[in-house]
């Protein structure tokens, strides 16, 4: 008995699959990823230099602000120990300002949020202060401290301090009262209700709540540093339009752009590795 063609079997192991598409290797996966940004800051950095190379006149100042001429003042600040040495004075600053909005941020904003008196009663205090510009107590920083690091490193306070309370404030009323109850149930005392349980369900709270201030208090550490001190890329920016250095200036502002990006990126990256932890554990 003759058999009738039969179709063949694919018979192929696991590991001689066909592989997957080119487009799904991880270099792919990194093109895909990176070209949109990459593209992006090619056509602004297109933009500029059209500005600033091509349409401004021979006689203007604009000239200065060229790609070409800001990348060559940015070696120079490099070259004369300025750019490092001041980028490392400013860094100071906004790590010290941080540290002591969150000192006197997150007591209050605990405070505040569990307890309905307080909150009533700090509440038109928090909010006219908050709405103030930081800026405008530069007259008066500089009254008390005189020139130097402490008024700077007032207003940068000053400016954080607000983001980190609000946020600690609105976690503690987020926190679950089922949570607190079965606690008390078990007889916990007030510091280890604070301890196991509010300060773990407020971390996402105070987590934003920093990135946030830490945003602010670099966009007013440029301006605070242009109040008589000696150091840091504010009095840079200042010293270089002293000497009418536009190229120098737009450099420096090119470099606070960068540093405020990667502080801001690993700020991101910092909380989104918490909540991918914190969903891991649950």
């Amino acid at each position: 008995m003759t058999t009738k063609g039969i179709s063949p079997v694919d018979t192929a192991t696991p590991d001689e699959a066909v592989t997957p598409a080119t487009t799904s290797t991880p270099k792919w996966r990194f093109l895909r990823r990176w070209w949109p940004p990459a593209l992006a800051i090619g056509a602004a950095v297109a933009v500029w230099w059209l500005a600033t190379a091509v349409l401004a006149s021979p006689q203007s100042l604009l000239r200065q602000t060229a790609p070409g001429h800001v990348a060559r003042s940015l070696v120079e600040l490099y070259n004369r120990g300025v750019l490092l040495a001041d980028t490392e004075v400013s860094l100071w600053r906004l790590l010290v300002g941080l540290l002591v909005a969150a000192v006197i941020g997150i007591p209050a904003g605990l405070l505040i949020g569990s307890n309905d008196t307080a909150d009533r009663a700090t509440r038109p205090v928090v909010q006219f202060l908050r709405m103030i510009s930081p800026l405008s107590w530069a007259p008066i920083s500089v009254a008390i401290f005189g020139i130097g690091n402490e008024p700077v490193i007032f207003l940068i306070a000053a400016a954080a301090v607000w983001p980190i309370l609000i946020n600690t404030a609105a976690g503690v009323h987020a926190v679950d009262p089922g949570y607190l109850q079965v606690a008390r149930s078990f007889g916990a005392t007030r510091t280890e209700l604070l301890t196991a349980v509010v300060l773990p369900a407020i971390r996402g709270h105070l987590q934003t709540g920093l990135r946030v201030a830490l945003g602010i208090a670099w966009v007013v550490l440029v301006p605070a540093e242009m109040l008589g001190v000696r150091s840091g890329l504010g009095y840079q920016i200042l010293n270089a339009r002293d000497q009418l250095a536009y190229g120098q200036v737009v450099a420096l502002i090119v470099v606070i752009g960068v540093i405020g990006y990667v502080l801001d990126l690993g700020a991101r990256r910092a909380l989104s590795t918490s909540r991918r932890d914190r969903s891991a554990a649950a």
